[in-house]
Parts: C-alpha cells; structure tokens; sequence
C-alpha cells in the first residue's frame, strides 16, 4: 500500500505537536518546579523517576491494549485521538499553580498531575509509532518515511529551543508562571489540531483488515510475555534507545541551568538549542542518502561519536570562551548532528524489530514492541531528571542565586562527561547486538510481504 506525499504529512504533523508538547516537558519542566514553582531539586528528579517506575508497568498493558483494539476506525487511531485530547489538558493543568496552593497539598498536586501527564502520553505514542510500520513495506520506503515524523518532531523542538524562554517572558510579561501557563494552553491547541489530522487522514492495514499477523484475532498476556524475552533484537533496541535519549534528555535538561549558571547568560541557550536543532532537521534529510551509500554500522558511528565530540567540546570551551557565540553554535551542531542520524537509525530500527518479530514468533505485535520506545523515552527523562535533581542537591545549587565553583563544576560534568561516555555506550550496544541488516534484513522484508499477500 503505497502512501501519497499529503498522507505522508499528514502523519508527520501528528509528530508536530506530540512533541511540542513533550519539548516543552523536556527542556522546561524541570527548571518550571524548582525556579518558578519552588520545588526542591532532589524531590523532583525523585518524582520523575518515582512515575517511570509505574510506567514500566503501563506503558507495556497500554501496547496490549492497542494490540486487541478493533474498530472501524482501526486499532491506532481512535487512541491517538483521545490520547491528544487527554494529555493536552493535562499539561494545561501542569503548567498552572493553583493560587495559594503551598506545602504538601502544592506538592501532590503536581505529583499527580506529572503522572497523569505521564500515562495520557503513552495513550497516543504507543499507537502512533506502532502505525508507521503498517505505512510501508519495503526497506526504500521505510528509510525514507521514517525520517519524514522525525522531522516535524524536530522542528518541534526547534520551535522550543529557539522560541519558548522568550514566548513565557512576553506572554507572562515579567511573571514566568503566568508564561509558561498561557504557552502550555497554546501547545496543547496545537497539539490536538494536528493529532485530529493525523487521525482523519492517514489509514494503516488495520483499517482494512490487513494485519499480516496470524494472531491478530487477540494476543493474550502470555503472548505479549512471549514477545518482549524471546525477540533478542528488541532487546539491543532497548539498550540503544534508552543510551541516546539518556543522552538527549540529560544534556537538554541541564543546558538551561549550564547557560544560566556556568556561562552565565541564558540568551545563549536558545543559540545553542537552534543550531543543534537545524542540524537535527539536516541529519534526518540526510539520513536516506548516507543510508544508501553507507552501511548502518558506519551511520550509527557518525552518529554516536559526533554527540560526544560537541558536549565535550562545549564544556572545554566553557573554561575559556563560556560565552563564544561560533563555539557554542558549531558544539550544538555536533551534538545534535549524531542526534538527527540516531532518529533516523532507531525508527528503521523499530519497524525491522516489529518485522522480524512476526517472522521468529509469529505474531505482529506492533503497539507491544512500540510500548518499549515509549516507556525508553519517558524512564531517560526521568533518569536524567533524577540524576539532575540529585546531582544539583549534592553539589549545593540554590535557584536563582550565585553558584559555587563546586556546583558549576558539576553541571559541566552533567551537562557533558556523563552524556558522552553513554553516547560510546550506545555504539558498542549497536556494534555487539544488532543484526537487522543486508541479505538478512532482505529476507526479513520478503517474508513478511509474502505473509501479507497470503493473508489478502
């Protein structure tokens, strides 16, 4: 079933908002709690980390579900709808401190709200990226459609990086709080519009029927069980995924704190995250070509070695150009150069997982195996946030005040040691495990158009 360039889009701008909204999570919330809401950094990283611990349960039980969803409408697409609508409102209530809310009450309040945040997120990411391996069929189109969400997603994070600090200070005009709450509003209306477009035009097999998978009567809990220890590809993908959002969401969760505190301007965050994010948009347009004229090990090099040489080369400079503007911009290319190549890399990666799945088990199972990249994103951003969290209590950071040499010290090696060694870790994870390539990958693709031809 070959796609037309308006459905191809369409899909792509359901990635728009999804990660308008999980940018501003990423980069923002952390900062949000302990700058503008008066949160204790240790608590929160302890929060975030305490939330992913139920989402190891969830996110899985939500891939079951979408697994055994059959509707009209398919089994995707009635979840990314509601999970739109649900995790906009969510973040609307995230972003807004009820007046006069303090202490324990002002502490629950956003505890519950972040894991509610949490659960209403894997509601549409799951069935979101279990539908991209359902939109195309052979390995051409699936390096090149993969990109095309990836892109979108990126220029979300774009938009933040270059936009978000100063949208809150013109809309909250000198009240951060009431900034980030009326940009919240704003995202999460964006989000619902693209996610209801994404819905009402993009179809996958599902909708027709055609699921290629001999099970797709129902998969029971033992099954689900059966596909996520015996497929020992999906295994390496975990250990990859979790290493590069690790990687991302470490670095981009201290860079407000490392632009702020260490170089000691926060006008340069945005420098920083705009060219790191063009590079991003660059690397994924280039990600078709350098797979046609590379192997995957030699992308996935280029893409976890450059990462290291940015964030290295940013805190280098920090003890002697802390605020070069060239410096700054050309690290944020390097760092999210091997990022825009990593996306590329895992999202081929997850729908061969899914292929060669169904040929060594039987079974599809999109939405189960595509529960891991989501719960994968979520526990690194809580990591990282802990990590952050505690890292920041240790090393005796107050908000808003004058950092110790101490405390600079240790956001320097937050902001680029620890995601550096991870980043070397992910290739040799990559090097040592995955198989999905050459005539093996070929025979993987051949047997899984023969099963949906047999299955039509």
């Amino acid at each position: 079933m070959k796609q037309t360039n308006f459905t191809k889009f369409s899909f792509g701008l359901g990635a728009l908002g999804k990660d308008l909204c999980y940018a501003m999570i990423s980069y923002f919330l952390m900062i949000y709690f302990t700058d503008t809401v008066g949160m204790a950094p240790l608590f929160v990283g302890n929060l975030f980390l305490v939330a992913r611990i139920w989402d190891a349960f969830n996110d899985p039980m939500m891939g079951f579900v979408v697994d055994n969803t059959r509707s009209k409408w398919g089994k995707f697409r009635p979840w990314i709808l509601l999970g739109a609508v649900l995790n906009a409102i969510v973040m609307i209530f995230m972003f807004r401190k009820p007046a006069g809310m303090t202490g324990f009450s002002m502490y629950a309040y956003f505890s519950v709200m972040y894991i509610l945040w949490g659960m209403t997120y894997t509601v549409i990411d799951i069935p979101y990226w279990s539908m991209l391996p359902s939109l195309s069929s052979t390995k051409e189109e699936r390096d090149s459609m993969s990109v095309i969400p990836r892109i979108f997603a990126s220029l979300a994070w774009l938009l933040m990086g270059a936009f978000a600090i100063k949208m809150v200070s013109m809309l909250g005009n000198g009240d951060d709080a009431k900034g980030y709450s009326m940009l919240a509003v704003g995202i999460a209306v964006i989000f619902v519009i693209t996610s209801i477009i994404t819905v009402v035009f993009v179809k996958d097999r599902s909708c027709f029927g055609e699921t290629g998978d001999k099970k797709a009567e129902r998969t029971t809990v033992k099954d689900a069980l059966h596909v996520i220890m015996a497929n020992d590809q999906l295994k390496v993908f975990i250990g990859v995924v979790l290493c590069y959002n690790l990687v991302v969401q470490l670095a981009g969760g201290v860079a407000i704190y490392y632009f702020t505190y260490v170089a000691g301007d926060k006008d340069l965050y945005p420098i920083f995250t705009t060219a790191a994010q063009f590079a991003e948009i660059g690397a994924l347009f280039l990600f078709p070509v350098l797979s046609k004229r590379l192997s995957k090990k030699q992308v996935f090099a280029i893409a976890s070695f450059s990462p290291a040489i940015g964030l290295v080369g940013l805190v280098v400079s920090g003890f002697f150009a802390p605020q070069n503007v060239v410096i700054i911009a050309v690290c944020g290319v390097l760092y999210k150069l091997g990022s825009g190549l990593t996306l590329g890399a895992t999202t081929v990666m997850l729908a061969d997982v899914i292929d060669y799945g169904q040929v060594k088990l039987g079974s599809r199972n999109e939405s189960i195996i595509a529960s891991f990249q989501t719960l994968l994103v979520k526990t690194a951003s809580a990591v990282s946030a802990w990590l952050i969290g505690v890292g920041l209590t240790i090393v005796g950071y107050v908000a808003n005040t004058e950092q110790s040499a101490a405390t600079i010290m240790g956001m320097r090696v937050l902001m680029g040691v620890i995601p550096a060694v991870i980043t070397v870790l992910a290739f040799v994870i990559y090097v040592k495990g995955y198989k999905l390539d050459g005539a093996f990958l070929e025979e993987i693709l051949s047997k899984v158009n023969k099963s949906k031809k047999t299955e039509a």
